[in-house]
């Protein structure tokens, strides 16, 4: 009986360690995210998109346009914390955050982090399409066996697709030197690709441009080809990350 007893505490106590582990490194489910704040007569729009533990949140005005910043990297659940390990930080030389603690909660569909205030996320509908992940930008096509920057270069170009929405951004993760990022809606289908831009942070006047390319699939790289936002042809290759 007394053997019985030390059994069952035994399995009791493993199960509650396994079942505490899990809580801590819990994984949150990609989604994607919005939270709309009234300051100062402007409309503020936060944007979050949650992708196989990446964390992309960015804010900005839609009318006037205006960008205001962008920060993301790796997330885990700790708690009731979302800890963010940032590979980039648009405001980093004014606040020098590399990590980020967010006390969270959720309640039903809603994501409610503690900002500056407590913020309500409400889901963007989910949207399957081609392309949809995250992409690191590799090198200049056509592919002739050139030189690719690679995921151990801190020089990073990041897109991120899901829900229908895109972002890229470029930055250097040893250094946290912010380069640029757009975003906004996109389509793919049938090898035709276009980008709705929402907010460019380096020139709102971008914003409201539509931007139509070509891509084609080949293996584990996406090669965009057409022209950029100043009318150029060009031709990326992108790695799927």
């Amino acid at each position: 009986m007394k053997t019985t007893i030390k059994i069952r505490t035994k399995c009791m106590v493993l199960f509650l360690i396994l079942a505490t582990t899990h809580l801590v490194s819990a994984q949150m489910a990609s989604k994607s995210y919005l939270f709309e704040e009234h300051i100062d007569q402007k409309n503020t729009t936060h944007e979050l998109h949650i992708n196989d533990g990446y964390l992309v949140h960015t804010v900005y005005e839609k009318s006037p346009a205006r960008f205001i910043m962008t920060r993301g990297g790796f997330v885990k659940v700790e708690g009731n914390h979302l800890i963010v390990d940032l590979e980039f930080n648009s405001n980093y030389e004014n606040d020098q955050l590399k990590t980020l603690q967010i006390p969270f909660e959720q309640k039903e569909d809603a994501l409610v982090l503690e900002l500056k205030s407590s913020a309500t996320f409400k889901p963007i509908a989910p949207l399957t399409q081609a392309l949809d992940g995250k992409w690191l930008f590799a090198t200049r096509g056509p592919d002739t066996g050139q030189e690719r920057r690679g995921e151990e270069n801190p020089r990073k170009t990041l897109k991120l697709l899901m829900n229908g929405r895109f972002q890229w951004i470029a930055y250097h993760t040893d250094s946290m030197k912010f380069f640029g990022t757009g975003g906004g809606s996109f389509s793919s289908k049938n090898g035709h690709y276009t980008e709705n831009i929402d907010f460019f942070s380096k020139d709102d006047s971008r914003v409201g441009a539509t931007l139509k390319f070509d891509y084609e699939l080949k293996g584990s790289d996406w090669h965009h080809t057409g022209n950029n936002s100043k009318g150029e042809p060009m031709y990326e290759i992108w790695a799927k990350r």
